[in-house]
């Protein structure tokens, strides 16, 4: 990070708390955390709605992509929080906020959970959560949301989070398992001067 200007990801990056979920970094240095990487990475309903840049198929690579997260939070490029029970501990799901332009300042989220933890409003409170963090701590003024068309569950997460529909991206996402083919996206957008949701 060059400039003052630039220095939105302080580090550490915190902690955040609310709703009974607490969001934490990712350890690459944890075998438990690569596992539950891993887990979500290759969850079939995940695969069916996103596709990684870079594979991940085993341990070793999901340790890699743990590390180039935490190398993009020290650049101040993206910051990828583990969403945990607050009373547990246990491992709910992942939520990031990627392509940090604080020039214009925008941010772009993307959230996953994991198959045990689903139907528990998980994504909701882990969304909404980051968003007043982004909103009042690093001080972006826009965030910016996009699904694959036809992903009805992440739709309605937006929805619920005061991310506002506005309009859909033609070939804006790689198809399922594909890096040569695409598919449509819906666009959701939230600013900070938008209502904060109830």
């Amino acid at each position: 990070m060059a400039s003052t200007d630039e220095q939105h990801l302080a580090a550490p990056v915190p902690e955040l708390h609310g709703d009974g979920i607490r969001l934490r970094m990712w350890d690459a240095d944890s075998d438990a955390d690569v596992a539950d990487w891993l887990r979500g990475i290759t969850d079939p309903e995940f695969q069916r709605w996103n596709t990684p840049l870079k594979p991940v198929t085993d341990l070793d690579s999901a340790r890699e992509s743990l590390r180039t997260k935490a190398r993009e939070t020290v650049e101040g490029t993206s910051v990828t929080y583990c969403v945990v029970d607050a009373t547990s501990g246990a491992v709910l799901g992942s939520i990031g906020l990627q392509a940090i332009e604080p020039v214009l300042s925008v941010g772009r989220v993307g959230y996953w959970v994991l198959p045990e933890a689903r139907g528990r409003r998980v994504a909701v409170r882990a969304l909404n959560l980051a968003s007043r963090w982004a909103h009042t701590q690093l001080r972006l003024h826009r965030l910016e949301l996009g699904h694959a068309l036809g992903h009805d569950a992440s739709c309605r997460v937006a929805e619920l989070c005061g991310y506002r529909y506005e309009g859909t991206l033609r070939g804006a996402m790689f198809a399922s398992g594909r890096h040569d083919d695409f598919r449509d996206v819906h666009l959701h957008g939230r600013l900070a001067t938008d209502p904060v949701p109830s």
